[in-house]
């Protein structure tokens, strides 16, 4: 693995320990970084949607344009300029708004014949993170929720889980931001305990919490040059500091696989190590979020030579798949306690999406060792293409849509935005995490794969379109499509879909179709993850281009105002946006780091090397070791009348599944009458 550490990140740390000695422990200071990135951006007229706070004062002497006299003459001058350009005309007062974004924007709006400076794009990322970092650090340290604009926190169990501080563990250390890293790793050493008599969800702490300490563990014991430290060298105190957290945390999950068929309750208590049902769903688990936690659990098998980690992680892909379901395409809820699915709602975004993106990682992690998550994986794309792809109505947009009765039932032309991980997934299988370039030199390049890379690209153009169409440049949580009726599918086509060519009334817009209620952002990193995977996979710099557009949106219209960092938006439908005062771990943890990422050389973490977990941690790839081996096979399944029979059978199970819950609450509730009971008789005894 190759990591040009003196191009790349060496820089970086000389000019952040330079900073460091005349900025205290943070190494930068707050206004350094405030005043790098407003003389960046040039016409720097950005939204802030911060109030300013009550004891604000103005200077006692006041500047010369709040000077009455100066001010008058200034109007009378102006004004016939105002009168000419239609100031005092009727129009459109979002016209307006979006004519002072592109003024807020035009240091993106270089000559086409200007070199594009990727180094310095990657660096003001960084200067993002450490405004984002340090505002959390000063106004919310150690809590799990930070909101920005009321400059508070809030702690999820009793003592904080460190939500915040270890989602961005490996971030920190790939921007090598030294001094944060220390802050963070004497917090851990002296606060964070995981022994709390707290019910947390088994998917969240286990994607975020555990995937951070894994990858922490794995950057600092591969990569010694990024962000180093002395007290996490092999003898030093702190070497295993985040693998010692990890085992503990893990040893904790584990209660959550204590259910009867294997497949991990939506929840687990930390102190009493109890798997929990869900508390909606009928008590069901998602099955994105049951499906998800093998990539971390098989890792940390490997690094201990723990066996139950790997075991209770693959059994839970064993019982998935041998409910046989249609065309490799799962429900969206499963049965703890008997391993059978709930419902026939068949998506990829929430509850759905990871299942799938773990199928080709699973294979990847482990060096092609393990061929059963490929065929599962192939299974269900050819699925996907076959059941869920369909066209917009006039500008042929592909769009991975939603079946939420089942593979028979009508098509949803809806796509989360948490959708749009597929593209970048889907050419990540392509090529394995090559350059498309690579992959033919190697002979390992056909039909299929160029089918599957067009529709990466497709979908990602799909995607990038959620962010053109509104006027912040930020995509909606949810967006909705014109479709036809019935619906265009794979086989009528191929369909060419329409440029993305800018304007407010740009005819390709009238496709997408965005609802009040689902206009909000949380800063989800879905589209510039894909973004990463085509521009590695591709080479084409159109995607970097356009994550720097993304990014430029980001800044304009989520930072507030001062040093507190950057809020997610309640709609991105208006300018300036109403905000939802609270930034996401995962801003921090895959959002900036892949707009990082994406801006650095492709030596930089090399995808064939590696895989990112569903929150961008980042673990290796390696052959099977210390006796780990995929330990079930697929049943046989028979191909005539197959969809028919699975649908009997879910269908049976489904109801044996609801006779057994209602025998057991029938069964509880005698044994505590028979309780009651006892109680009385023993109270009446002399």
């Amino acid at each position: 693995m190759s990591f040009s550490s003196s191009g790349n990140l060496n820089g970086h740390r000389r000019q952040h320990d330079g900073l460091w000695g005349s900025a205290g422990q943070n190494g930068y200071t707050r206004s350094n970084i405030g005043a790098k990135l407003d003389g960046y951006f040039d016409n720097r007229e950005l939204p802030m949607y911060k109030d300013k706070p009550y004891n604000y004062a103005s200077s006692r002497r006041k500047p010369l344009y709040q000077k009455w006299r100066f001010t008058f003459a200034m109007l009378l001058l102006l004004a016939p300029v105002l009168y000419w350009i239609g100031v005092f005309s009727p129009t459109k007062p979002m016209a307006k708004v979006n004519e002072q974004s592109k003024k807020n924007g035009s240091w993106l709006n270089k000559p086409s014949s200007a070199k594009v400076d990727w180094d310095e794009r990657r660096e003001k990322v960084r200067e993002a993170f450490i405004l984002s970092w340090d505002g959390y650090e000063k106004y919310a340290w150690g809590f799990d929720q930070y909101h920005p604009l009321s400059k508070k926190g809030h702690q999820m169990t009793p003592n904080g889980m460190g939500w915040i501080i270890v989602d961005a563990l490996d971030t920190l250390m790939i921007m090598n931001l030294t001094s944060r890293l220390t802050h963070a790793r004497e917090w851990m050493s002296t606060s964070l305990t995981y022994d709390q008599d707290q019910e947390v969800n088994t998917f969240e702490t286990t994607i975020r919490m555990l995937g951070g300490l894994l990858s922490a563990h794995y950057l600092s014991t591969t990569f010694p040059d990024m962000a180093p430290l002395a007290d996490d060298d092999q003898g030093a105190p702190g070497e295993d500091l985040y693998l010692e957290k990890a085992t503990d945390l893990a040893d904790r999950l584990l209660g959550a696989f204590e259910s009867n068929s294997g497949v991990p309750f939506a929840s687990v208590n930390l102190k009493t190590l109890k798997g929990i049902p869900s508390h909606a769903d009928n008590g069901a688990s998602s099955t994105a979020e049951a499906t998800s936690l093998q990539l971390e659990f098989k890792y940390l098998a490997m690094l201990t030579g723990e066996k139950d980690y790997w075991t209770k992680a693959e059994k839970v892909m064993q019982i998935v798949d041998d409910n046989a379901m249609e065309d490799g395409l799962l429900p969206i809820f499963i049965y703890a306690h008997d391993g059978t699915f709930r419902g026939a709602n068949i998506r990829l975004g929430s509850r759905g999406d990871s299942y799938y993106e773990y199928l080709i990682k699973q294979y990847l992690q482990t060096s092609a060792e393990e061929p059963v998550y490929l065929e599962l994986w192939n299974q269900a794309l050819a699925g996907i293409r076959k059941h869920l792809i369909t066209y917009s109505k006039k500008s042929h947009f592909t769009i991975l849509a939603e079946r939420p009765n089942g593979l028979g039932s009508n098509l949803q032309p809806k796509m989360d935005h948490l959708v749009c991980f597929m593209p970048g997934t889907i050419a990540l299988a392509a090529t394995g995490g090559k350059t498309v370039a690579e992959a033919k030199k190697a002979g390992q390049w056909g039909e299929k794969e160029q089918a599957d890379l067009d529709l990466a690209i497709e979908l990602t153009k799909t995607c990038w379109g959620m962010y053109k169409t509104t006027a912040t440049g930020l995509a909606p949580e949810i967006t909705f499509f014109e479709i036809d009726e019935p619906p265009k599918s794979e086989v009528d086509g191929p369909f060419r879909s329409a440029e993305l060519v800018p304007g407010a009334s740009a005819e390709w817009k009238d496709d997408y179709v965005i609802k009040g209620q689902d206009a909000h952002n949380l800063q989800r990193p879905e589209t510039v993850e894909t973004l990463f995977y085509m521009w590695r996979i591709t080479g084409d710099e159109m995607y970097r281009e356009w994550g720097w557009e993304m990014f430029r949106s980001f800044v304009n219209y989520t930072r507030v105002e001062g040093d507190a960092g950057f809020t997610s938006l309640a709609s991105v439908l208006d300018v300036p946006p109403s905000t939802r005062d609270n930034m996401e771990s995962f801003w921090l943890a895959e959002t900036l780091k892949y707009f990082y990422l994406l801006f650095s050389p492709t030596d930089v973490l090399p995808l064939d090397t590696i895989i990112l977990n569903t929150e961008a941690h980042i673990f290796p790839r390696s052959k099977l070791i210390r006796g780990m081996k995929t330990g079930w096979e697929r049943k046989p399944r028979k191909k005539e009348g197959k969809a028919a029979r699975e649908r009997g059978l879910h269908k049976e199970r489904e109801e044996e599944s609801k006779r057994s819950r209602e025998e057991g609450a029938t069964e509880k509730k005698a044994e505590e009458t028979k309780g009651v009971e006892g109680k009385e008789k023993k109270n009446t005894l002399p």
